[in-house]
Parts: structure tokens; sequence; C-alpha cells
């Protein structure tokens, strides 16, 4: 298995390049300067263009000019650039004395003449930044092209291993039949329940006949926990090949099993519509409340959820209505088409 290089960090990119400004500046004028004035004269002039080209990156630059104060941008440029280029040369000044090198008299002439030497460097930190951003970008865009082909793979893995599942159920469905064919059928909608997740649910949008049928199946598995069954009516009244983002009716059709139906009743009643009116798709669910406090908040994060979704799907332009008033409790849903 061949292991591929890990491209540098942004970090180190930037301490390879400080580093190879040192380097350079240092060997530049050591045969002239010699090595103590030579070491003293990089690490200032260095460490100037450090506080010139972050201290615009990090702080002049998002403090005003992002925020579109333009001309409190350029008064503060120029006195950081001022302030900047003075404290340089002042601190030359002082390393060379110490260190008993000859300097000129200090005086205030010769602390601005280091000032317009900076004026490139800030010049040069807008030039930095934008180098920055690019390669931020680059390894942004490599990462998630990483986590994309690495989804892909998963998506691939998770899709083979259900299927040996279906072969499975569809093996026990045959030998179940002869015995027993309620059971069998069972079988046979929870194989096209899951299914439906693995092949159907990935997908941008699926026939709504598709999500109809796995909605059925899934109505037909929880009629097994109902002691006195359910009466369902079913409206249907919509173009076949309509196609609708996938899992967008399911939140409904669950609370109903989920809050709205008592086992110990015998007359469970549902009324589920689902009709295609000119632009529109229409979607309605009603049903008798249940008898505990917290089958009489239906919804929860599920209906929070499907909120959320749908604002993603299609902004402001659907409908959704929760009517828990009285002994019914009713979902309508509105979505263009």
């Amino acid at each position: 298995m061949k292991i591929g290089r890990q491209a540098p960090s942004i970090i180190q990119l930037q301490v390879l390049i400080w580093t190879a400004v040192l380097l350079l500046g240092f060997f530049s004028v050591l045969p002239m300067e010699g090595l103590l004035k030579s070491v003293i004269y990089t690490v200032v002039n260095t460490t100037s263009y450090v506080i010139i080209i972050y201290g615009n990156i990090l702080l002049l630059y998002p403090v005003f000019y992002q925020k579109r104060r333009f001309v409190l941008y350029g008064i503060a440029v120029a006195f950081f650039l001022i302030l900047t280029g003075m404290l340089k040369a002042y601190t030359g000044i002082i390393l060379y004395k110490h260190f008993l090198i000859k300097t000129p008299p200090v005086n205030l002439l010769t602390l601005l003449s280091y000032v317009p030497g900076g004026i490139l460097i800030y010049v040069l930190s807008l030039v930095f930044r934008i180098a920055i951003a690019y390669f931020t970008l680059k390894q942004q865009t490599e990462e998630i092209l990483l986590q994309k082909s690495q989804a892909e793979l998963n998506l691939l893995k998770s899709q083979v291993q259900p299927h040996f599942l279906f072969n499975a159920l569809n093996s026990i469905y045959y030998r179940v039949y002869k015995v027993d064919p309620l059971s069998a059928v069972l079988i046979e909608r929870l194989s096209d329940i899951m299914r439906y997740f693995v092949d159907e649910s990935p997908k941008e949008e699926v026939p709504v006949s598709t999500e109809v049928a796995f909605i059925e199946s899934y109505m037909e598995l929880e009629r097994i926990r109902i002691r006195h069954g359910a009466i369902i009516n079913f409206e249907k009244a919509y173009n076949p090949e309509l196609r609708i983002p996938p899992m967008l009716l399911m939140t409904f059709v669950e609370n109903i099993f989920k809050h709205g139906i008592d086992k110990s009743r015998k007359q469970n009643q549902v009324s589920i519509s689902l009709v295609q009116q000119d632009d529109f798709l229409f979607f309605k669910t009603s049903n008798r409340k249940g008898d505990s406090a917290a089958d009489n908040q239906p919804g929860g994060f599920g209906i929070i959820n499907l909120t959320k979704r749908l604002r993603m799907l299609y902004g402001e332009k659907f409908e959704l209505t929760i009517d828990n008033e009285g002994e019914l409790f009713t979902a309508f849903l509105k979505i263009p088409l």
C-alpha cells in the first residue's frame, strides 16, 4: 500500500518562508558587515517585517478595512509604519552600542529615515495575505475532496452489506410463506423498508409512488403492535411519476403511530390524504389523540427537524400547520412542485 506524502500545513509554509528570509538577509550582509553586526541587522529587520506583515493581516486589515473604515485604516497604517520604523531604528542602534559597534548619532531624522523601508513591507503584507488565503482555501478543498472520497467509499461499503441481508430476508420469506403467509408478507414489508433506506433515501428526489409504497409498508408493520387494529383511510390523487424529496412525509405518519394510536382502544381511526392540485402537493393526516399527556404533545424534534429541512428545500414557499385543538390532531403540509 502506497502512502502519499502529506502536504505541508500553512504554518509550516510560513516557518519555511521566514527561515529563508532570515538566511537570505544574514548572508547578504555578512561579507560587508561581519558576523555580529550581520546577526543584529538580520534579527532586527526580520522582526520588523514580521510585526508589519502580521500586524496588518491580523489586526489592521480585519478591524478597519474589512469593516469598510477606509479612512481610519489609512491613518492606522501610516501611524503603524512610522512607529514600527522608529522602533526598528532605535532597537538596532541600542544593540549596536551595547556590543560597541559604531553608530550614527540618534536624532529624529535618523529614526524617521527607517520608515520608508516599511512601506514596501506593508505592500508585501497584502500579497502575503492573499498567499495565505490561497493556500488555506487549497488545503480546505483537498480536505473536502478527501472527505468526499471517503464518504463515497463508506457508502459503497454500506450498500454492499445490506444487500447480503436482503438476500437472507428473501430466503426466509420463501420458507416462512409455506407455513405462515401473513408473517411472510410482513418480512417482505420489512425488506422493502430497508431497501428504501439504502437505495432511495440518499437520493435528492424519488417518485411519489415510491414514497407512498414506503409509507404503506411502514404502516403494515406498525399494525402488528395494535391489539385491535386500526382503520386507515388513505386518499391518493397524484401523478405517480411526480418526484419529491425522500422521507418528506414520513414524520407525520410516524407521529400517528407514536402518539395517536391507543393500543387498548377498539376503534383507532386515521385519515391520510395525498392530493396534487395545480402546482402544489397537499398532504394531510388526522388522528385521535392518545390518552397519555405525552401523546397530547405530538411532533417534538421530528416536526422541528422537518421544518428546518422544508426551509432549506423551499425557502418560504411551503405551508405547514399543526392543529392540536379538540380531540383530533391534524397536520397539514403544502409544498410547491
